[in-house]
């Protein structure tokens, strides 16, 4: 389904994008998730160009995710099973106009229904073949960033050059 279109929603998966994919247990369960540091501030560059949505299908540490995607960062957060991904991107948005952004096993199968994906290079070595761009940072350090470059400059033809960025309006926590 890809097309020429602007792409108008970045949709991400959480668990192994916005982090190291791995989960933390101890015998009271999944304890903390690692997410990276550079991630919130580069999504801040895509203000006024695309609507950013965060997805999860990790029941048991849906807590953890929402505590750092919605409430500390801000971004709309919704629990989708992978299964039922494709269903839901056609329910609230227009595939064409979505960019996916994920790393696991069933996520190609959501690739050929929207207009552009992306992963980490720390994805499943097959979903990185069917990816139309793979990061050179892995998932929790820098990935999605490093996502939110390639888009600018792809799709809105905006070279990166961190004496572009405002700081007039702060970012992540440091909101003026």
């Amino acid at each position: 389904m890809k097309n020429k279109k602007t792409p108008k929603i970045f949709l991400l998966d959480v668990d192994g994008v916005f982090t190291d994919g791995k989960f933390y247990y101890t015998t009271e369960g999944k304890i903390m998730k690692k997410f990276g540091p550079e991630d919130n501030d580069a999504l801040s560059l895509l203000d006024g160009k695309m609507q950013i949505h965060a997805i999860s299908g990790d029941k048991r540490g849906f807590t953890i995710t929402k505590k750092r995607i919605e409430e500390d960062m801000g971004l709309p957060l919704s629990m989708v099973s992978t299964f039922e991904r494709i269903d839901w991107i056609k329910e609230h948005f227009d595939p064409k106009e979505v960019i996916y952004m994920a790393d696991g096993i069933y996520d190609p199968l959501v690739f050929r229904h929207v207009a552009y994906s992306i992963v980490p290079s720390s994805a499943f070595f097959k979903t990185k073949e069917l990816a139309d761009f793979v990061t050179e940072a892995k998932g929790g350090e820098g990935a999605v960033a490093e996502a939110v470059i390639h888009i600018l400059e792809k799709f809105f033809g905006i070279q990166f050059d961190v004496n572009m960025i405002d700081l007039e309006k702060g970012s992540g926590a440091w909101k003026k």
